[in-house]
């Protein structure tokens, strides 16, 4: 199976201008489509912005709203993959989202957030009650997670154990926390041997001020590429045989002795 060459969209766009953002998002998706990628990855809440404060309520939207409607378009007009971050609206309650788009503009997955950071998010999101949401692309089994969520080890291993290959994390990182996508990070790809695609915000953004360093690590414990501080469009490849022979050396999933783990739950 061929890799998958995967772009990682490091930028904080424009707080509560969807227009603007998701206009950024088509030019970075053509600029991965130009690359070669075959999926693009934008930051936690990229659609609407981080620091939108009160305006979650006027600027969150159904899962079939229609900034997943533009973002199908963008899909299709690339051929390309396209995760985006947003506030989606449930009824009466409002999720910190990323959702999936295909190549074919048709919806493979959406995620809510199930563990929140801060009073900001803890405010305004209900926390999601699914851990493991996946998607198929191309061969590769993708797992969803979001930002703090990937910080809980049982998170990723429940991943590993479900058959993610790649699980993609739009994040917003702060300051003082790099250590989270310096070390982490490529520390759960190795723990659990898989790929973890880590795309961050960049700069301030109201009262936030968020570290770049986005990366795609992988199941050998190294970031394949990693971003600076400011904008960037990251390119890498999610490499199935490399999966799989890492795999073959690295007796972590084998080695587990699961009867001994109940007290964890």
């Amino acid at each position: 199976m061929p890799p998958l060459r995967t772009a990682l969209l490091q930028s904080s766009g424009r707080p509560g201008a969807v227009a603007e953002n998701l206009a950024a998002l088509d030019a970075a998706a053509a600029r991965a489509a130009e690359a070669g990628a075959r999926l693009l990855v934008s930051p936690e809440l990229f659609l609407t912005g981080y620091a939108i404060g009160d305006d979650v309520p006027t600027l969150a939207e159904p899962a079939d709203g229609p900034g997943a409607r533009e973002v199908a378009a963008i899909a299709v007009r690339h051929g390309l993959a396209v995760l985006y971050g947003y506030p989606e609206r449930d009824g009466d309650r409002i999720h910190n989202s990323a959702q999936l788009i295909g190549p074919d503009g048709i919806p493979l997955a959406n995620y809510r957030k199930t563990h929140l950071f801060g009073a900001f998010e803890e405010k305004w999101f209900t926390p999601g009650d699914v851990p493991v949401v996946q998607a198929e692309l191309d061969g590769i089994r993708i797992g969803l997670l979001i930002c703090y969520d990937v910080e809980f080890p049982e998170n990723v291993r429940a991943h590993a154990l479900a058959g993610t290959e790649l699980l993609l994390v739009p994040t917003a990182l702060m300051h003082p926390f790099t250590f989270v996508a310096e070390a982490v990070v490529p520390v759960r790809a190795f723990e659990s041997q898989l790929y973890v695609a880590y795309a961050n915000r960049a700069g301030e953004e109201g009262e936030f001020d968020f570290t770049g360093l986005s990366c795609l690590a992988g199941p050998d414990g190294t970031a394949r590429v990693r971003a600076g501080r400011g904008d960037e469009l990251l390119v890498g490849e999610v490499d199935p045989g490399l999966l799989s022979a890492s795999r073959a050396v690295n007796p972590y999933l084998r080695d587990r002795v699961p009867g001994l783990y109940g007290s964890l739950a």
